[in-house]
């Protein structure tokens, strides 16, 4: 399985696919300037202090919440104006949701990043419309696609000429309200693009609390250990100061006040795999591997190197 060999410039200083974790992270839904600030001043201290890439990311709309009452956003108006106050006065790049092909122009104008959601990933109109702006797009996998079919994604976007494309990771449906992640489709879509690892939304558990989305944060580290693992370019994270009061996707976000930690063992498992220079599971690669491997709180990765010479490291603790 070859892997795609360029990299993706994400903003003048931050690349995606080189040697350093890039992190996308802040609050579901740009609820306040406040809440926004107090997120982004302590997630860029983190990342500034682990050597991690950071990128804002907040949503000025959700416009695929589970009923018509949910709070949705500020508005393309008001979020762009808090988007552009965080990006200057925090001096970060910001990546944020579009869900129109006409929202594109106008939103480039403020943030370094489009996100395509992954309901919308197969919307022709709507990641040419992305390319189009000359911002570095990322495409989110839809719940209902297989890793293969992404790209095509990635194909519709470089067919207008922009270059700056990459895809994330979020989970596929499994049966009504969960998903699941299956880690083959890592190193799949890793053939078309870097990849990022939507760890928030993968433990999401849509439309589970009847009007409304829950989530199962207790897996979070143990679905980022093995994506770090896997060999991912970066994360996306969604996290808040009380997300039992967030106004969007509060069950699957990681406390504010818990991102140091939690970052922390993402980072050290993210550079492990950098080191061994990712998961390469032929013949050839493994006889160039040292034969050591974390395997986290389960050893699935174990089973597909053999067992002479290979030593396995338990880690215990929640974030370890």
């Amino acid at each position: 399985m070859e892997k795609f060999k360029d990299k993706v410039q994400v903003t003048d200083k931050i690349v995606l696919g080189g040697d350093r974790m890039v992190l996308f992270a802040g609050p579901c839904a740009a609820e306040s300037y406040d809440i926004c600030m107090e997120t982004g001043s302590k997630v860029k201290v983190l990342c500034e202090a682990l050597g991690i890439d950071y990128v804002f990311k907040s949503s000025f709309d959700k416009a695929n919440r589970t009923s018509s009452g949910s709070y949705r956003g500020p508005s393309l108006e008001s979020g762009l104006e808090i988007l552009s106050r965080v990006k200057k006065d925090l001096n970060v790049p910001i990546v944020t949701d579009v869900h129109e092909s006409y929202q594109c122009e106008e939103v480039a104008t403020v943030v370094d990043v489009l996100q395509i959601p992954a309901f919308l990933c197969r919307q022709t109109d709507l990641l040419k419309a992305a390319a189009r702006t000359g911002k570095a797009v990322k495409v989110k996998k839809g719940q209902f696609m297989s890793p293969e079919y992404m790209k095509y994604a990635v194909d519709k976007v470089r067919g207008e000429g922009n270059d700056k494309v990459f895809l994330t990771e979020r989970g596929a449906s499994f049966g009504y309200h969960n998903l699941v992640v299956d880690i083959r489709s890592l190193p799949i879509m890793r053939q078309y693009s870097p990849v990022v690892f939507d760890v928030t939304h993968s433990i999401q558990q849509p439309g589970g609390m009847g009007g409304s989305s829950g989530g199962q944060r207790e897996f979070a580290p143990f679905l980022a250990r093995a994506a770090a693992a896997a060999g991912v370019d970066g994360f996306f994270i969604e996290t808040h100061p009380n997300p039992k009061k967030a106004l969007s996707d509060g069950p699957n976000m990681i406390p504010l006040d818990e991102m140091g930690e939690f970052l922390g063992m993402i980072h050290r498992f993210w550079s492990l795999s950098a080191s061994q220079a990712g998961l390469q599971l032929t013949a050839y690669s493994r006889k160039l591997w040292s034969r050591k491997l974390f395997a986290f709180s389960f050893p699935l990765l174990a089973l597909f190197l053999p067992p002479d010479n290979l030593e396995i490291y338990w880690i215990s603790g929640t974030y370890a």
